[in-house]
């Protein structure tokens, strides 16, 4: 009778595959959230009349759990910018930049080639 022998070692066997897929998760993450922060940054940048770099540099790509996202780190007048505040339109006739939803829109068409890029990079080191 003839035995079949079957060897299990490599990456997928022994926990690299997991770890690599959650730290190209994680890596992944947080380019697009740094990325997608650079780009509010820039919006700001050429539309905001007065040019104080407070709010601007207050825009960041942070660890949010379970993911990471972009904030203001909440500074107060943030959302009167955005235009969701309760002094926006009708109340006054300014309705705002909505800079973050432009960014949340253009990012998304550029999250998934970020993440097949770094997806490649972890997989090739196994």
């Amino acid at each position: 009778m003839s035995g079949v022998t079957i060897d299990k070692r490599g990456p997928l066997f022994d926990g690299r595959l997991e770890k690599a897929i959650a730290d190209a998760a994680e890596t992944s993450e947080k380019r697009i959230a740094t990325l997608g922060a650079s780009m509010v940054r820039s919006k700001l940048a050429g539309v905001l009349k007065t040019q104080t770099p407070y709010y601007r540099l207050r825009v960041v790509g942070k660890p949010d759990a379970p993911g990471w996202s972009i904030t203001d780190q909440g500074v107060i007048y943030g959302f009167w910018l955005e235009g969701i505040g309760s002094r926006n339109a009708p109340v006054t006739r300014f309705k705002g930049y909505h800079s973050f939803r432009i960014v949340a829109t253009e990012l998304q068409g550029r999250a998934k080639m970020i993440a097949e890029e770094v997806y490649v990079q972890y997989m090739g080191r196994m």
